[in-house]
């Protein structure tokens, strides 16, 4: 998605509904100007109407990531013209096809990944951006699907390399990407550590399959709380250390996880809701490690082949119940803002949602 692209253009062209006996208006919660959930206001706009390529989905459930806080306040990659709505990851219910688009119809069940214009009870789409959701599937899971479990499967196989039988510690495990590492870490047939901050989301990456879990205060930390952190985490993944790290998470809990990486191991760098950290770059070298970025969604962009096949393993896998996306909370719409709130102090286990107003 460009960043230059207006989602008033976009997502709420100013045009009438051609279907009669519908509303002529929608509810989107809004982004007017740069600041946190609060700033956010739920707004009236024209019923949107597809153009060619295009597909107007009626939103049903949106899932709320941690690019929804950024991408608010301008912290983001992408800065959107405002007005627009957050939210990046809808299922839903075509309404119209736009010219020019095969194989879809009204009422068919569908999941999207759109950057943002995800809180708004209708929103168009590029055809060529839509996945069907499956029957027995709800809403609420469609919507939690795709971006946590397709940044964890790029993060694991293609930056990671992970491989059957070694060991991986996850960092933030209760979360949305690391529980779906959790998952697909144990599908792949590694050996899981999972990282968390209490007893609740420990019991949560258990039962996602972890074979073993550490609890960590929060931070910051001084000298000495870096050094226990980093014990704990050699003790959990053992002498040899973690071949794989995934940390979603940042801030402090970095370096002490870096401290318990194995010889040619693999650090993955995919979040900073802690902050952004600063590494001692002689540990690399000691270890003779890897530290690899992950940003899925310019991955997808720039090999949308790679990422479709990751997608279909992922179907796959949801099909067999090795993965299931954990909906923890949903809100209302018009409460949209409390779910990002929620996100923002780290408070998410699992996947936060929300569902349209009926």
């Amino acid at each position: 998605m460009s960043p230059r692209t207006s989602p008033s253009s976009r997502h709420f062209p100013r045009r009438r509904s051609k279907s009669t006996g519908r509303r002529s208006k929608v509810k989107a919660l809004l982004s007017n100007a740069s600041g946190g959930p609060e700033t956010l206001t739920l707004t009236h706009l024209p019923n949107p109407v597809p153009g060619k390529g295009q597909l107007l989905v009626r939103v049903k459930a949106c899932a709320i990531n941690y690019p929804d806080v950024l991408i608010i306040e301008d912290k983001y990659q992408f800065k959107p013209e405002r007005p627009f709505a957050p939210g990046g990851e809808i299922a839903g219910v075509v309404e119209a096809v736009g010219e020019g688009v095969a194989g879809w119809s009204p009422g068919d069940r569908v999941i999207a990944m759109i950057g943002h214009g995800g809180l708004a009870e209708k929103v168009l789409v590029p055809a060529a951006m839509v996945l069907r959701l499956p029957e027995g599937r709800s809403f609420e899971e469609g919507s939690a699907l795709i971006l946590t479990y397709a940044t964890s499967i790029h993060a694991l196989l293609d930056r990671g390399r992970l491989k059957a039988g070694e060991t991986l510690l996850i960092l933030g495990a209760a979360g949305g990407v690391g529980l779906a590492a959790v998952e697909l870490g144990k599908a792949f047939g590694a050996r899981v550590i999972a990282a968390v901050s209490s007893e609740e989301k420990a019991g949560v990456a258990r039962e996602a399959g972890a074979d073993d879990v550490v609890i960590y205060p929060h931070g910051p930390f001084d000298k000495a709380g870096s050094k226990a952190l980093a014990d704990a985490f050699k003790a959990a993944v053992g002498p040899n250390g973690a071949d794989v790290i995934l940390d979603p998470v940042g801030g402090d809990y970095t370096e002490p996880a870096l401290r318990a990486i194995a010889w040619e191991g693999r650090y993955l760098v995919v979040g900073f809701p802690a902050g952004i950290p600063r590494l001692p770059l002689n540990l690399t070298l000691l270890k003779s490690c890897d530290v690899c970025g992950v940003f899925w969604g310019a991955f997808a962009g720039r090999d949308p082949k790679a990422n479709a096949a990751h997608v279909a393993t992922l179907f796959r896998l949801w099909e067999e119940g090795k993965i299931a996306p954990k909906v923890s909370r949903i809100w209302p719409l018009a409460q949209g803002g409390d779910a990002i709130a929620h996100m923002a102090a780290r408070g998410a286990v699992g996947k936060l949602v929300v569902r349209m107003d009926e």
